[in-house]
């Protein structure tokens, strides 16, 4: 892990790039908690969700192919710029006394469309930052990045929305997308894409990704079974206010400590990871922190309290990223450079659209049926969808494991 950090192109991305997390977690929990005094209801939590996550689903596809072809660092210095805009006008208008759901929809939504675009510059600028040998590495380190602002961000949020209320911590997450733009100014990549147009149509281009995703021995059952764990477990996270609010009875505090849980878990798995030396036993820890995620989850669901539910969120934080890292390790060392932004777009649409669809459904049907047992019904899906991919957990090791360097020179 020191050594990849040490690499002074990686190095300073990740310090940048943590700042920014942090600044975006900070938001999350001030929106979403907005959300619930606004509204009080779990529908409105998958809406605002759904407005944040979906337009990965649209977007994506065709942000993989522009990730294959275009600068990755300009692509996401426009995207810094571009959010820190948003997100100060969204502290503006608050601070202005004009924000209500509908704007904040809008916002979210606004925010949501340049994140989702950016989202397979991002995935795939990696391996471009890191030699080789240490991209395993690498993403389990991006990970840890993240969950640790998963942590930090809303203990920030915790303290901010309890001293000097919501708008301030919109405005902590416009200025700290500077900090990574900033960063993005000073690093270079060490195989940047070859600049030259699409040699089909974007429509074409697209769809070449998702085939070669689900063509590659192995790579389909990986996205299916990561398909089922963001339609089903993620969710659970968009829907916290009401967790926190509705079930524990709750404030702004209890929100920030249930999501930070969940970062402490996810920080311990990532680290975990990051120490593996190579991708043998991915398959297998993947296909067990799915069985892990149900078993946490349909406890979290009966829990009758906050004692009980934040150990339960960080079991569920280990869990989650562990698999996720797992499932995004396996993509990058078996898919070719050439097809690397639009295989990962493939991973950022079920990471964004997966959630996004789950929180919706979820979320109207807490409003019907309360929290608890839309929840027990989605770790019962997951269940089943594990179930099926453990039973070609050997085949996938053959195809997946066995890989001994990354396929970045294909043609």
């Amino acid at each position: 892990m020191l050594d990849t950090l040490l690499q002074p192109n990686f190095g300073i991305y990740i310090l940048g790039n943590a700042v920014s997390l942090i600044g975006t977690w900070t938001q999350r929990i001030a929106a979403g908690w907005l959300v619930w005094e606004l509204t009080g209801s779990p529908a409105w939590l998958g809406v605002i969700a759904f407005a944040d996550l979906f337009p990965a689903v649209v977007i994506a596809p065709f942000a993989g192919v522009a990730a294959d072809r275009w600068s990755r660092l300009r692509v996401m210095r426009l995207a810094q710029a571009l959010g820190a805009v948003f997100a100060g006008l969204l502290a503006l208008l608050y601070f202005a006394g004009l924000v209500d759901i509908w704007t904040l929809l809008a916002m979210t939504l606004a925010l949501g469309v340049v994140d989702s675009f950016v989202q397979p510059f991002r995935l795939a600028v990696v391996s471009a930052l890191v030699e080789r040998e240490s991209l395993t590495s690498a993403v389990a380190i991006k990970s840890v990045t993240f969950n640790l602002a998963r942590f930090v961000g809303p203990a920030v949020a915790g303290i901010i929305i309890a001293t000097v209320g919501v708008g301030w911590a919109f405005a902590v997450n416009a200025l700290s997308f500077l900090a990574l733009l900033a960063a993005l100014m000073v690093v270079r990549e060490l195989r940047p894409p070859l600049p030259r147009p699409p040699a089909q149509g974007l429509f074409a281009e697209a769809a070449a990704g998702l085939r070669y995703a689900l063509r590659t021995p192995g790579l389909a059952v990986v996205l299916g079974l990561l398909s089922a764990t963001c339609l089903f477990a993620r969710p659970v996270v968009e829907l916290l206010p009401g967790w926190a609010g509705r079930i524990f009875g709750g404030d702004a505090t209890n929100l920030a400590a249930l999501t930070s849980a969940i970062g402490v878990g996810a920080v311990a798995g990532g680290v975990w990871l990051a120490g593996r030396p190579s991708a043998q036993g991915l398959v297998r820890i993947m296909i067990l922190c799915c069985y892990g995620l149900v078993a946490s989850l349909l406890a979290f669901a009966v829990a009758p309290g906050m004692l009980v539910a934040l150990p339960l969120m960080a079991v569920t934080g280990f869990f989650l990223i562990t698999s996720a890292i797992s499932t995004q390790t396996l993509i990058q060392l078996n898919v070719e450079d050439r097809m690397r932004g639009r295989v990962l777009s493939v991973y950022a649409m079920i990471i964004k659209g997966g959630p996004a669809v789950g929180a919706l459904v979820m979320g109207f049907a807490a409003t019907a049926a309360g929290l608890r047992w839309p929840l027990v019904a989605a770790m019962a899906l997951l269940a089943l969808a594990t179930i099926a991919a453990h039973q070609g957990r050997r085949r996938m090791e053959v195809q997946l494991e066995t890989a001994t360097d990354l396929r970045g020179e294909g043609a």
